[in-house]
């Protein structure tokens, strides 16, 4: 396998892991996004359509360095995002979000998802914090394999 199929299936595969991730957090354990987390959900979709155009539209490896870009930016957003969520900066007022499944009509009973609180952690990595780490070594690798120098074909 060449650099950039490598680096084309890793673009791939973490933007869809990743959103796949958010999404089974969501719809599986009720971890409902706040406003900064669907930030970093957007260039993981626009990561997917550009790592999937580098299957099939000519010049590929612009089209795979474009998703590994777009990837870096979830990353950072998702850098910004623990750090408001662990206190370390002051994040966009207002941005929270009412709960989807909250009685919108009892304004009392319409818990707000917040972006400053993070609702879930492993050895103290909040989901941005996953986010940051995986988007951003990720992006760099892709970018790494992109802007290689290609093998040249064996005689």
């Amino acid at each position: 396998m060449t650099r950039h199929a490598l680096a084309r299936l890793l673009a791939l595969a973490l933007s869809g892991g990743l959103l796949a991730g958010a999404y089974v957090s969501e719809l599986v354990f009720g971890l409902y996004p706040c406003e900064m987390c669907w930030w970093q959900r957007w260039p993981h979709f626009a990561a997917l359509g550009l790592a999937a155009l580098a299957f099939a539209a000519p010049l590929p490896r612009f089209w795979t360095g474009l998703s590994g870009l777009a990837i870096l930016v979830s990353g950072l957003i998702g850098g910004f995002h623990a750090g408001v969520e662990y206190g370390w900066w002051e994040g966009i007022t207002g941005c929270a979000v009412i709960d989807p499944n909250a009685n919108v009509l009892d304004p009392g009973a319409a818990p707000l998802i917040r972006c400053d609180v993070a609702p879930w952690s492993l050895f103290g990595v909040s989901l941005a914090g996953f986010n940051f780490l995986f988007s951003c070594l990720g992006a760099i690798a892709i970018l790494a394999l992109t802007v290689g120098r290609q093998e040249r074909a064996r005689r």
